[in-house]
């Protein structure tokens, strides 16, 4: 069955609507953000990102272009901003938290478990920025999938199959049903 871009707004939407950019997202190519900057990204877009580590563990799904129809994309393009998915995965490669939920994420559950007592008291002490700490960690050991959508309802769409396991699995730090 082909589906239009309008069932893919449909968050309800099935799976097999989405086929061809899941498996962009499980298997397409890998993108290491210790390689950001990435130029093959477009300055405009909305889309869906997957984030995974050394051992092909699905850690993360992010979106980008919430609320932006078509026009709006145009529009901005016209414009010559940035907006969208480069912004979204600039966004995380910088490990800054604030305002970066996936950041919080990565300090909270894969940086914090690691650190000594030692480290602890540093960063507390402000020897150690907790900001650096995620941005090594993402640096050296995740890396991403991206696949670009019409509009910001079917990244959406395709987001919420993800965080309920349309890959087989939820995403490790950000699954469906979470501590939020």
């Amino acid at each position: 069955m082909i589906y239009s871009p309008e069932d893919k707004r449909r968050a309800t939407i099935s799976p097999m609507a989405f086929a061809q950019e899941l498996e962009i997202l499980r298997s397409g190519p890998t993108y290491a953000f210790a390689d950001w900057p990435n130029s093959e990204l477009p300055k405009v877009s909305a889309g869906v990102y997957t984030i995974w580590n050394k051992t092909e563990t699905f850690i993360y799904v992010g979106m980008a272009g919430h609320g932006k129809t078509a026009a709006d994309l145009e529009t901005a393009a016209k414009k010559n901003k940035v907006t969208g998915m480069r912004d979204r995965l600039r966004s995380h490669a910088s490990g800054l938290r604030s305002g970066d939920q996936f950041c919080i994420y990565v300090a909270d559950f894969l940086v914090l478990p690691d650190l000594s007592i030692e480290d602890i008291t540093a960063i507390h002490k402000r020897e150690i920025r907790m900001d650096i700490l995620v941005k090594e960690y993402v640096h050296q050991n995740l890396s991403y999938r991206y696949c670009l959508t019409e509009d910001g309802a079917q990244a959406l769409a395709l987001e919420r199959l993800l965080v309920n396991g349309a890959l087989g699995n939820p995403p490790f730090l950000n699954p469906a049903k979470s501590l939020q």
